[in-house]
């Protein structure tokens, strides 16, 4: 249809050509004079930089920053995440990516998309007389979250990248010069512009909306003062700032978070928000639908009907489950397909089913696509970003990397184990500080599977490269991660192309 309407289109134009064409009535523009007026001027500016987080990625799908792209560099570069369908997501999987790899140049733009919104926001809002000071702080505490949400992002894939605030929106406001080569700064430095904008977030935010003077409702899944804390948390457990970042773990547990009873129940897509949600990104499936089911959902399933099984899990990483643990049943790992065959996981040693059975080349999971959920072609789905369960790992982390081994780490781990029902660890005498950090991140691989967190866990912990290239062998793939070139991802090649103070030397081309 999209071609027939195509050459509609060019032979009226062509059939008019001899004619004036009428000129489109304008009704109104968007202007420095008639935008940022109003309080209501103000929130649609700021609910439009959440929206960013969800934002489709312009090939006329629904297809979000976080659970798109974000999942692709942070879960399907590493063991836990595969894809079988070809292409430059298939190349991600294999570890094989280069400049030129379409995911990087999405994930860059999307980051950055985020940032820019918020940055303008955050240069008309604080001008504004038609609202009060207490008004501005606070959505200048939720601009300045996001902001620095996308520039953990950017900094976790790509390292040093330009550098722009609301101070470069000013720049160009008074003397335009969008050609300008911005020169990528140093992490460090973007680091504390990161920590200037959480730490002033959590001073102006609340720790919920219940009684909020500027939204009327408990407007769930806005930036609170526990979604900056725990941002800056992660930053600093990134940067190996371990005394920080359990002093931060330490004001967290005061603000009354706690764990979902069922691991299942906590991904149902009717949960939109509970005590262990502390910031997500929500949708829903009349008002702002997303296509979370489409990419996470089984092939021929006959109860998630029609979905694509575009982002899996590896076979290897669910073996890795112990049989008791309720993780292991978030996956469509064995089924009786709408073809007819046995829908499951290859023998040991064999590559070729016998009739009426196919072997997956991986397992789909329930976690984005819950089979009680939306049977529509868009769903509501939320996407965790951050969680109290993550929390509480980077804390027994923290710990464990001041003090080594202690029954604190432990009872942490184990409050997280025993929801799902999974054996907990042993004393904390059993254990060293190198024993219990690889027990730390199984379990933060177990607990969060694609929720963009892996590949930063295995860089953190220095076990980036010798985890994946021995999955990677292990599966028959070439084992190419060097932590000197991969530590980051390359800039896209589009970005280098346009901004020549931009150089991929040093890292994988």
């Amino acid at each position: 249809m999209k071609y027939a309407y195509i050459a509609l289109t060019t032979l009226l134009l062509g059939a008019t050509s001899c004619k004036k064409l009428v000129e489109p009535k304008v009704y109104s523009y968007l202007t420095d004079n008639n935008a940022f007026l109003t309080l209501s001027d103000a929130k649609a500016a700021v609910n439009g930089v959440y929206s960013r987080l969800k934002q489709p990625s312009g090939r006329s799908d629904a297809w979000m920053y976080y659970a798109g792209f974000q999942v692709t560099i942070s879960d399907l570069t590493t063991d836990i995440g595969h894809a079988s369908s070809g292409g430059d997501v298939g190349l991600m999987s294999d570890c094989q990516w280069a400049p030129a790899n379409t995911y990087l140049a999405f994930a860059w733009q999307h980051q950055y998309k985020l940032v820019t919104d918020a940055n303008i926001a955050l240069y008309y809002i604080p001008k504004m007389t038609s609202i009060t000071d207490a008004q501005k702080n606070q959505f200048t505490g939720e601009l300045r979250f996001l902001r620095a949400l996308g520039y953990v992002d950017l900094t976790d894939a790509f390292g040093p990248v330009p550098l722009v605030t609301e101070e470069t929106v000013a720049k160009n406001a008074s003397k335009p010069d969008y050609e300008a080569a911005i020169p990528a700064t140093p992490v460090a430095d973007i680091n504390k512009q990161i920590i200037s904008d959480l730490e002033f977030a959590a001073q102006n935010l609340p720790a919920d909306y219940l009684n909020s003077p500027i939204y009327k409702t408990n407007d769930i899944g806005r930036a609170t003062k526990g979604a900056a804390m725990s941002l800056l948390c992660k930053l600093y457990m990134r940067e190996h700032q371990w005394q920080k970042a359990l002093d931060l773990t330490t004001e967290i547990m005061k603000l009354g978070y706690g764990l979902y009873p069922s691991y299942a129940g906590l991904f149902a897509e009717k949960n939109k928000w509970c005590q262990e949600n502390i910031f997500s990104a929500l949708a829903d499936p009349l008002n702002d639908a997303v296509e979370i089911m489409n990419h996470f959902g089984p092939i021929n399933n006959p109860v998630v009907t029609d979905r694509w099984q575009y982002f899996a899990v590896t076979w290897y990483f669910w073996n890795s489950f112990a049989d008791n643990d309720d993780r292991k049943q978030m996956f469509y790992y064995s089924y009786k397909g709408t073809d007819g065959l046995q829908y499951m996981q290859a023998p040991p040693g064999q590559t070729n089913p016998p009739a009426g059975f196919y072997y997956m080349p991986d397992v789909a999971t329930t976690k984005f696509a819950d089979p009680k959920g939306s049977t529509t072609y868009y769903d509501g789905h939320v996407f965790p970003i951050l969680r109290y369960a993550d929390i509480l790992l980077c804390r027994a982390e923290a710990l464990n990397e001041l003090n080594g081994p202690t029954s604190e780490a432990i009872g942490l781990i184990n409050q997280v184990k025993a929801r799902s029902h999974a054996t907990g660890l042993g004393d904390a005498g059993t254990f060293t500080k190198e024993t219990l950090r690889n027990a730390i991140l199984q379990e933060r691989g177990w607990e969060l599977f694609f929720e963009c967190k892996r590949r930063q866990d295995l860089i953190r912990m220095d076990k980036y490269e010798s985890v994946v290239n021995t999955y990677l062998t292990a599966v028959g793939k070439v084992p190419s991660i060097k932590i000197a070139t991969d530590k980051y991802f390359p800039y896209p090649q589009a970005q280098t192309d346009l901004n020549k103070s931009l150089s991929n030397s040093g890292r994988r081309q």
